[in-house]
């Protein structure tokens, strides 16, 4: 047992505090459903405000990004700058009255056997203090982005330049003129290669997979008719749209899948990419594509089609992995190995032992909306049904 520290007892306990952790106490609030939300940063959506480049907008529509109970006002634009966003969560926080804990940083949380209560011990960042959180269920809504993944690459701890996560970056300004090298070709790989290019950047991209382009307005037609007609028609219909907005790009190193984009992301949470201009500075020569990163020797690298060429900086958009592992003891009540859910969407959400997970379906802001709801409605059933037993 620990000594010298704060005990508390709760009913919900939530790790983190991004749009998952918030949604999903918004929604226990409005069930009257007493909780505390842990984050061990010094604001909430620090993500968001921290780790987003300067040009950020959000891929869909408006209408499929809203946190429950509360929509964009009819009068924001139909695509949500990154900045409008923040002030959009600051105005959630503000209406259903949340109280995140700051600098909280977890270190553990184990389910006790006896009692089935989960035992959440934190570092208290700001005060040193250690605190001890006793609570009938824990939601983990600290994210799939915790830590951003860069691949093991021969010789890439030999480069004498710059070595940068997308998490990292901001903006194109200080590459203008320099050589560099985008390895990841989903949203944010593409988006920051069009930035670099057009902060004058002599830009290179890796694309080693095959991968859907399309253009935001195929994307919300496409999720428009999806509440109407079969996925497999919307695919078929949408990708003929593409080939003939954009051509043949495999003669420019863009290989289309063998599946439809919609297929892809409902059954592998692998989303299309959403085209801000990066296609047509490809096809003009101002970034150029290459294949897969395969070693490196100080500014040189070698690419599996045998090309050497000299970088000034890399910038993996290679995603990023789970950090759950770290703190969360039991985790497999809930996750596997690779710290995703261990039961497939839409149950994704709901393990054993009163162990939740919230944003961990790979479907966006739609998605976090859905695991709130279904977080809080599920424990509400489970505190009425205890309620029932005990009377």
């Amino acid at each position: 047992m620990l000594v010298d520290v704060v005990v508390e007892q709760a009913v919900v306990v939530i790790v983190g505090a991004g749009p998952s952790g918030l949604a999903t106490s918004a929604c226990l609030n409005n069930l009257s459903i007493p909780n505390i939300i842990l984050e061990k940063e010094s604001f909430h959506a620090s993500l968001w405000k921290l780790r987003t480049y300067d040009r950020l907008k959000l891929h869909l529509a408006k209408e499929f990004c809203n946190l429950p109970h509360m929509p964009f006002s009819p009068s924001a634009p139909t695509y949500i700058s990154k900045d409008d966003f923040i002030r959009y969560l600051d105005n959630y926080v503000s209406k259903f009255n949340l109280s995140p804990r700051y600098h909280r940083l977890v270190k553990s949380a184990s389910c006790e056997k006896l009692t089935g209560r989960w035992q959440i011990e934190v570092e208290n960042t700001k005060s040193g203090e250690t605190e001890l959180y006793i609570a009938e269920f824990l939601v983990v809504a600290s994210g799939e982005n915790a830590e951003g993944y860069i691949p093991k690459i021969h010789g890439l701890h030999n480069f004498v330049g710059e070595i940068t996560h997308s998490r990292d970056y901001k903006s194109g300004s200080k590459y203008s003129g320099k050589d560099v090298l985008v390895v990841g070709c989903g949203n944010s790989g593409m988006e920051i290669a069009y930035d670099l290019a057009e902060s004058k950047a002599c830009t290179s991209i890796v694309i080693r997979s095959s991968v859907h382009i399309l253009t935001k307005e195929m994307v919300h037609l496409g999720m428009v008719l999806l509440k109407y007609l079969p996925l497999s028609f919307v695919d078929s219909f949408i990708t003929l749209i593409s080939r003939f907005w954009y051509g043949d790009l495999a003669k420019y190193g863009i290989e289309r899948p063998a599946n439809g984009p919609f297929y892809i992301k409902a059954t592998q949470g692998r989303s299309a990419v959403i085209d801000v201009g990066t296609v047509k500075k490809i096809k003009e020569g101002e970034i150029k594509v290459l294949p897969e990163l395969v070693s490196v020797q100080e500014t040189n690298l070698k690419f599996s089609n045998g090309e050497i060429r000299k970088f000034d900086a890399i910038i993996f958009a290679t995603g990023y992995k789970s950090g759950i592992h770290k703190w969360l003891k039991e985790y497999g009540y809930i996750f596997n190995e690779e710290g995703l859910p261990k039961n497939k969407f839409p149950n994704h959400w709901r393990g054993s032992n009163g162990l939740y997970c919230a944003g961990f379906s790979r479907r966006g802001l739609a998605g976090v909306s859905m695991d709130a709801v279904a977080i809080a409605q599920d424990i509400n059933l489970m505190m009425v049904e205890r309620r029932v037993d005990i009377n």
